[in-house]
């Protein structure tokens, strides 16, 4: 059953007055960052998005987050046209957006506090979210009291502590070190094949786009398109020693074959078109 439908999405942006870039050897004061993409998720399915800088991929998740308009296009969640925020959407971003004036606890419950769900059961539901990502005992903590890591557990339980059936995820392990990042990979994995939501990850990293997907989707350089699909049939559930056998490798240089026409394509184009103010 396909959850989400992208249809045709292009996204200009105007650039500040008087700026202007060179596209294609013409000065223009708008860039399209996705022209035409056109793609289908399904229901349960967790896709990653990989693509050069500059390629569209979080702007196409604040497309289907609702966080901002498409210029020409629809996305739809289960036939329903999406123009601004869904209550069945979580998102998660790269910086951990904790308030820092509430505790772990606090700051999972604000999800619910704001849809009204009752405080009994939005703290045990809180709770529940703090075990699943073994925080138990980090109730009472602040932000600035918790590592990198803890800190991204609590924003991912924040967002799937409302039932979200489609998560989106914008490079959220990013700023942390190795070791951290792959044991989040796989609590994020775990926990997923629980509660079997729609998830559209966006990533760099092509380990870690192949180790969480069910499909990894290729996105072309600037304006953005979907380039290829990519299946990964690696058997689940999956752990660390997946990355280093045979069958990882292969869609490691498959996926980076994909990849390596448009980074190369990106870094001539940013080098070759810098904005400049008139």
């Amino acid at each position: 059953m396909d959850r989400i439908t992208i249809s045709d999405v292009q996204k200009t942006f105007q650039l500040k007055p008087g700026q202007f870039i060179n596209v294609d050897g013409r000065d223009t004061n708008a860039i399209t960052v996705l022209n035409g993409v056109d793609l289908t998720i399904r229901k349960g399915e967790f896709i990653t998005l990989v693509g050069p800088s500059g390629s569209g991929k979080s702007v196409l998740l604040d497309i289907i987050g609702g966080l901002t308009d498409a210029s020409q296009g629809v996305v739809k969640i289960d036939g329903k046209h999406i123009v601004k925020p869904d209550s069945k959407t979580g998102y998660v971003f790269q910086q951990y957006a904790l308030f820092p004036w509430r505790t772990a606890l606090d700051n999972i419950e604000y999800a619910l506090e704001v849809r009204g769900v009752p405080k009994k059961e939005r703290s045990d539901k809180a709770r529940y979210f703090l075990s699943l990502f073994g925080l138990s005992g980090f109730e009472d903590r602040y932000p600035n009291q918790l590592s990198g890591g803890m800190q991204q557990r609590v924003a991912i339980a924040r967002a799937l502590s409302t039932d979200p059936e489609v998560l989106l995820m914008d490079e959220p392990f990013a700023a942390l070190d190795a070791q951290t990042r792959e044991i989040l990979q796989t609590e994020l994995l775990r926990i997923w094949e629980k509660i079997n939501t729609t998830v559209v990850f966006v990533t760099h990293s092509i380990d870690e786009a192949i180790y969480l997907a069910d499909r990894i989707v290729v996105m072309t350089a600037r304006p953005g398109r979907v380039k290829e699909i990519i299946d990964i049939d690696l058997p689940r559930p999956r752990d660390g020693d997946i990355r280093s056998s045979t069958e990882f490798n292969n869609h490691r240089g498959r996926v980076w074959e994909a990849l390596r026409d448009e980074v190369n394509k990106a870094q001539k184009d940013w080098a070759l078109s810098p904005a400049y103010a008139a």
